[in-house]
């Protein structure tokens, strides 16, 4: 193998629906989705203490409302985030809830990178979801594949056909830089 595939194949982004990627996805999806249903509970726990420590530190109205919304987002969106159903709304609103939590952190605390990681890995991770959906071992797979039967096999050759395009075009750029 040359120097240029090997660096090749260290860059080269996952863009197959493979075994182990798949498994990846599913247990990233399962620890971040039952992490979150704790940050869901411990609110509940004093939602009146939540609401001043937090919501109405940044000035949203009716603190004890969006104190239940947060709550609720967590709690009803972090399982189905693990189920794998309804990712995508799911994530969204965790992801949402995750930008207030960083909003509230940089109000208080500034660009304090240890008030800000915990919220922003949990960001970037719902955000993931929200953009990729729930993967192939999910409850969203089974309900699409039920809905429509071609619905995975065409995703996974179209997969397929941009990762064949993918390599074609690198080849071609490694016979190009040979001459």
């Amino acid at each position: 193998m040359t120097n240029n595939a090997l660096i090749t194949t260290i860059f080269k982004p996952n863009t197959s629906p493979k075994f182990f990627s798949q498994t990846g996805w599913a247990i990233l999806r399962a620890v971040v989705g039952i992490m979150m249903i704790h940050n869901g509970l411990d609110k509940l726990g004093n939602i009146e203490s939540f609401a001043e420590a937090y919501v109405k530190v940044i000035g949203l109205p009716f603190p004890i409302f969006f104190s239940y919304v947060a709550a609720f987002t967590e709690l009803i969106g972090a399982p189905l985030l693990v189920l794998g159903l309804f990712t995508r709304p799911a994530a969204f609103g965790l992801f949402s809830t995750m930008c207030v939590a960083m909003y509230h952190h940089v109000l208080v605390a500034g660009l304090n990178i240890s008030y800000l990681e915990l919220s922003a890995i949990y960001a970037v991770c719902f955000l993931f979801f929200t953009i990729n959906g729930a993967g192939l071992f999910s409850t969203d797979a089974l309900i699409a594949n039920w809905l429509d039967k071609t619905a995975l096999s065409m995703q996974a050759k179209q997969i397929m056909r941009l990762e064949k395009a993918y390599e074609a075009s690198s080849s071609e750029k490694a016979k190009a830089a040979i001459k």
